[in-house]
């Protein structure tokens, strides 16, 4: 997580305490927090009058704002940040919610399956929006393709591929080819690349392919140059998506009373190209991320948070997940049932990506 000018470093113990206290305070109440509030709750033995001297203090390092309408303050977007980076206390999540996930999140279900039940739950665990990108097809190893010629009264050349891969998942590719191919053709490119290359990656066999051609002959290179022609057309990475659930959780937040605000959330969502970008920005960092307002680089965003974490398998990183809601959201308890989401996940994939 980013490191601010401001941290926790800077504030002496009262001030941390009463940071704490107002943004707890906050999450749970949604109101602004006034100095008498902090007085009975925050634990410390001083006045009213030091209190607001603290808050004054901690508004003038960009952690609080007053509202006009209100004597309380509330916290900012850096002031959640600090908080999220230090003054935060997360506990694993309890066995029992661990349980749920692991008997909702079956090893064997297929991988659609698995990735619509992570995000429903998600949802359904934080009462927010969950979401989990898809893997690559080409993290996946290949298992089987099959050709069936479509346009048998003319020219032959539509072709539907059926790929299987390692995880169960089936694809149907419809594909244009330049010159016209028979049945024989098709069955004959089809045992060959099932023979020479399930089990490896879609990236792996096409560069495979182009190798065997340089040093092939005759029959084979005759095999070898029809193999290409349909697979440089089929073996290529499908379009990374992702699956969102619980997107009317949020018409219950009153921070998006507001309906021309929470149409343009919802624009983003059914778009899905910004908040997939985001997660992709993710997949290379290792552990928990958290995106707070402006932090995102989206502007429908703006006053949401976004605590993602990386699900993995064989050692190799598929996807993200995680929930999208108000920065006032409880991240003691969001943070730890993505996390531990994103490791039940990754259990789930019992196959080994490519």
């Amino acid at each position: 997580m980013a490191r601010h000018p401001t941290d926790s470093a800077d504030l002496d113990p009262r001030a941390r305490q009463l940071l704490r206290t107002l943004i707890g305070r906050y999450i749970r109440d949604g109101e602004p927090v006034g100095s008498q509030t902090l007085a009975r709750h925050a634990g410390l033995a001083v006045s009213p009058a030091t209190i607001r001297n603290i808050l004054a203090d901690l508004e003038e390092a960009g952690l609080l704002s007053a509202p006009h309408t209100s004597a309380g303050r509330v916290p900012t977007a850096q002031g959640y940040r600090l908080f999220v980076d230090s003054l935060l206390q997360v506990k694993p999540l309890p066995e029992g919610e661990l349980a749920r996930l692991r008997s909702e999140l079956p090893a064997g279900s297929g991988t659609q399956a698995l990735l619509g039940s992570a995000s429903e739950l998600l949802s359904a665990m934080t009462h927010f929006v969950g979401v989990v990108s898809l893997p690559r097809r080409e993290q996946f190893a290949f298992r089987r393709i099959d050709f069936v010629p479509l346009d048998t009264q003319h020219d032959n050349q539509r072709v539907l591929a059926i790929l299987v891969f390692a995880d169960n998942e089936v694809q149907n590719r419809i594909i244009q080819t330049r010159r016209p191919f028979d049945a024989g053709e098709l069955e004959q490119v089809a045992n060959y690349l099932n023979g020479q290359f399930a089990g490896r990656a879609l990236a792996d066999i096409r560069a495979a392919l182009l190798r065997e051609l340089k040093s092939a002959r005759n029959e084979m290179e005759s095999l070898l140059a029809r193999s290409i022609e349909l697979a440089e057309q089929v073996l290529v990475p499908g379009q990374d998506d992702m699956v969102l659930a619980g997107q009317t959780r949020l018409m219950g937040v009153q921070e998006l009373a507001d309906l021309d605000r929470l149409r343009e959330l919802f624009d983003a969502f059914s778009r899905k190209r910004e908040i997939l970008q985001l997660l992709e920005r993710t997949i290379r960092a290792p552990g928990m991320r958290i995106f707070i307002g402006e932090e995102t680089g989206l502007a429908p965003l703006e006053g949401m948070s976004l605590v993602t974490a990386p699900y993995a398998a064989g050692g190799q990183v598929l996807g993200v997940l995680g929930v999208i809601g108000p920065s006032r959201m409880a991240y003691e308890r969001v943070i730890p049932v993505v996390q531990a989401a994103a490791d039940v996940l990754g259990d789930a994939f019992s196959i080994d990506p490519a």
